[in-house]
């Protein structure tokens, strides 16, 4: 079982597509829109423009308002943590991460993508009691903090609301 923590009320400003996790293996931009909208945030440094930074330059990849569990559609979201909405960029959405217990699970270094694809996979194979909880699906997600800076050696956090 994993570390169950209860996390408080997150504010995230960033950007966001609707897929599902058929999409996430596919290589065409077009398709996998995980990556499409990942190299956008990157490549356009949109963190840079986003207000009221908590921990700048890390990032937070959201998964939510799942249409049922991580067979269906949902929303991913990238940004980060912020301190407050006010005066958002119209270029930007925000998200609401409310206070939740989490099931915390940390991989060990690895390159990305594989590195955190590897770990969805292993979590999706696992059990409610390995877990430690069944799944909330009100939003699960991922922290890359000064530990992702070498792509080619990224630890990562990956966070999975519980059902209370």
């Amino acid at each position: 079982m994993q570390p169950i923590l209860q996390l408080q009320e997150m504010k995230l400003v960033g950007i966001s597509c609707r897929t599902n996790n058929d999409h996430i293996f596919e290589s065409d931009p077009s398709i996998n829109k995980i990556a499409a909208t990942v190299q956008k945030y990157f490549y356009e440094t949109l963190a840079e423009k986003i207000l009221h930074r908590k921990k700048p330059g890390t990032t937070y990849c959201a998964y939510t308002n799942y249409e049922s569990d991580f067979t269906g559609d949902y929303t991913f979201f990238i940004g980060e943590e912020v301190k407050s909405f006010e005066n958002v960029l119209t270029e930007f959405r925000t998200l609401t991460i409310p206070i939740q217990n989490y099931a915390k699970f940390t991989n060990g270094p690895g390159p990305m993508p594989e590195v955190c694809i590897d770990m969805w996979k292993k979590i999706w194979a696992m059990s409610s009691s390995e877990i430690g909880g069944d799944r909330g699906y009100i939003t699960d997600f991922e922290v890359y903090d000064e530990r992702a800076h070498d792509h080619q050696n990224v630890t990562l956090d990956i966070y999975i609301g519980l059902k209370k």
